[in-house]
């Protein structure tokens, strides 16, 4: 931030540029039900809906106009260790939040974080949004990411437009995601693996060590956990049956 400048004095996003955002995206990411292959491995409840996994972090903007309009979202309480970590590196111009649960979603009030999961806009080193990578510490829980050939053509169109809106009204938010991409960069290269991307216009690329860009076929990208195999699935679900009888 310049010297002399006030965060209080930068321009942040109203509540009504974020209803332009929400209703401009509204696509699911897939035609699939994806919550129906994930909720089985967490007690009935998908991933992305659980505080247990992902804690929604809203601009309080975003919360302003959410609270307007119905009662689905209210403040998370940290209840560990590492909740009250994530909730203390927050910016103070954002709020952490739950809601009520899969059973009682309102898709018209999901938050942008809700509608984006697990993808968030991958940015280059050079500072350009080039598509859509995901956040990798949910592989082993979101069927998704096993599966990034459901991301439907629709979704990743209105995705790009939200985020592109969004970095334009709050630049702050441009640079989270710039060190978001930065952070996968990082630890993809310490592992030795490329980056999957789905490009802004299409089609499923390889981010390879050192940025460079390769196009690759969506079949080529690796599962994880229970999803590296229909068989493997399988018995994860029975097992996670098995141990809620008991």
């Amino acid at each position: 931030m310049p010297s002399g400048v006030n965060a209080a004095m930068i321009a942040r996003p109203s509540p009504e540029q974020f209803a332009d955002i929400h209703r401009r995206f509204q696509a699911p990411v897939s035609r699939f039900d994806c919550g129906k292959m994930c909720a089985p491995l967490n007690g009935g409840e998908p991933v992305c809906c659980s505080t247990d996994h992902a804690i929604p972090i809203m601009d309080k903007a975003e919360y302003k106009l959410l609270r307007q309009k119905s009662d689905l979202w209210r403040p998370f309480r940290p209840k560990d260790k590492h909740a009250r970590e994530v909730v203390s590196d927050m910016a103070t111009s954002c709020i952490a939040t739950e809601c009520k649960g899969a059973k009682f979603c309102e898709r018209d009030n999901r938050s942008l974080a809700c509608r984006s999961f697990p993808f968030f806009p991958y940015l280059t080193a050079k500072d350009e949004l080039i598509g859509l990578s995901y956040y990798w510490y949910f592989e082993d829980r979101c069927w998704v990411i096993s599966n990034l050939g459901v991301a439907d053509a629709k979704f990743v169109r209105e995705f790009i437009a939200a985020y592109e809106t969004l970095f334009v009204l709050d630049p702050e938010e441009r640079g989270a995601f710039r060190d978001q991409s930065a952070a996968m960069r990082r630890t993809f290269s310490r592992w030795r693996r490329p980056i999957p991307l789905i490009g802004r216009d299409g089609g499923y690329f390889k981010i390879l060590r050192g940025g460079r860009m390769v196009p690759t076929d969506v079949d080529t990208f690796r599962k994880h956990g229970p999803y590296r195999s229909d068989k493997i699935y399988a018995r994860a679900v029975k097992e996670a049956n098995a141990a809620a009888a008991t």
